[in-house]
């Protein structure tokens, strides 16, 4: 009875001490993957394996001297340390499958008047240069950005222009913060010109709800296109079947000329440029629910976000044409083609293919308030250069079509 009794304590002891170790190192480890972008998969394996063999230590204490237990409770470990294995190597596995995201761009590498800048040049002196005192803040779409720093190139009085800086917010005087972090800045006055695609409807109401109206110029046109795997056989669909595709109604690629594959089709986050153009061209239909993927953030710990395009052999994302063929360089996917014609310069240009719109430079002012640009003449300047020649044939020299 006495020896039942210590055994008690010494399972409860063995428990609490697992309890504290285990919880402390699956917090290490949860650290750890925040700061150096360790695959959630592993990090899952791993505290699994913890847990298991800190739970073998607790069973061990409490079953006592019996060696068919103990050689069960280490069976029960081998077991679910292969278990772990296999749940990371499938991890691995997916993490070897190319993706794209739209911030996969290296911004750095336009970043204006940087040595080697894949930003453009005009090939004669641009006819408007700024002072430093006339520069203007600007933000915008990753997409974009090699535009609008080839026109910092050229209006801009040469200097350093990274594209974060050592402030509070760490977004510099010329940044690329995103197609739905511009919007918000813009709203909230902290930069005076975004470089985008048209407004959701969701951030033209978060404009009203702050007092401000949004004003867009356009300044080029571009093509919203569709990509699969290249292995994929289908080369075109419809805008019907695209629909039915993103509404649920179309599953399996063999409903549209393609092989008996389960479609799997991915989408962008809510409000980004990309999204905000699906949702206009399913006027209305009811979209899927987006896969969703575990990522780690620094300031949130384990976040579900949508999940960026992955080329898995049946699978089908969208992005803007520009960013699909110059940024993302790779001949694993492959542009479809919609209702028969093929998304180019030259489609774009004479209207041929069914999506393609323009891109904007957008201000924001008070409600009832003229445009900014009517009042700040360095502001008009600049987008009036925009649209001149010298402006137009950045637009076009970087990959976009000028107006």
């Amino acid at each position: 009875m006495q020896e039942k009794s210590k055994r008690g304590i010494k399972t409860i002891g063995c428990a609490a001490v697992a309890v504290v170790f285990g919880g402390g190192g699956l917090f290490i480890l949860s650290l750890f993957a925040m700061l150096f972008g360790v695959s959630l998969y592993l990090q899952y394996a791993v505290g699994v394996c913890i847990v298991a063999v800190l739970a073998a230590g607790v069973a061990r204490v409490a079953v006592g001297p019996s060696k068919t237990a103990r050689r069960r409770i280490a069976a029960a470990v081998a077991v679910v340390w292969l278990a772990a294995a296999g749940y990371a190597g499938f991890g691995w596995y997916q993490a070897q499958i190319p993706g794209v995201s739209e911030r996969n761009l290296l911004l750095h590498e336009y970043q204006p008047f940087a040595n080697q800048s894949k930003a453009v040049t005009l090939d004669e002196s641009s006819s408007l240069r700024f002072t430093p005192e006339q520069r203007l803040r600007l933000d915008g779409a990753t997409a974009l950005y090699p535009v609008y720093a080839g026109f910092v190139q050229a209006v801009y009085p040469e200097g350093e222009y990274p594209i974060y800086d050592d402030s509070e917010e760490w977004y510099a005087q010329v940044t690329c913060s995103n197609t739905v972090n511009a919007y918000e800045r813009l709203i909230e006055g902290k930069t005076d010109m975004i470089f985008v695609a048209e407004p959701s409807e969701a951030q033209l109401a978060l404009a009203a709800q702050m007092g401000y109206q949004l004003h867009l110029t356009p300044i080029g046109r571009e093509a919203f296109v569709f990509f699969v795997n290249s292995k994929n056989p289908v080369s075109g669909l419809s805008i019907e079947q695209i629909q039915g595709i993103y509404t649920g109604e179309i599953t399996n690629w063999k409903q549209v000329g393609g092989k008996n594959w389960k479609i799997r089709p991915f989408q962008r986050a809510e409000n980004s440029g990309s999204q905000t153009a699906l949702q206009k061209l399913m006027a209305g239909l009811p979209l899927l629910t987006p896969e969703k993927e575990e990522r780690v953030s620094a300031m949130d710990g384990i976040i579900h976000q949508v999940a960026n395009y992955r080329n898995y052999k049946n699978a089908i994302g969208f992005s803007f044409r520009y960013y699909a063929t110059e940024m993302v360089t790779s001949d694993e996917i492959r542009l479809l083609s919609l209702n028969g014609v093929a998304p180019t310069k030259e489609t774009i240009r004479d209207g041929s293919y069914p999506i393609a719109s323009a891109f904007y430079a957008v201000t924001a002012s008070p409600i009832g308030e003229p445009a900014p640009q009517e009042s700040n003449a360095d502001m008009q300047a600049f987008l009036q250069w925009i649209l001149s020649p010298q402006g137009q044939s950045i637009v076009e020299k970087t990959g976009y079509v000028p107006l």
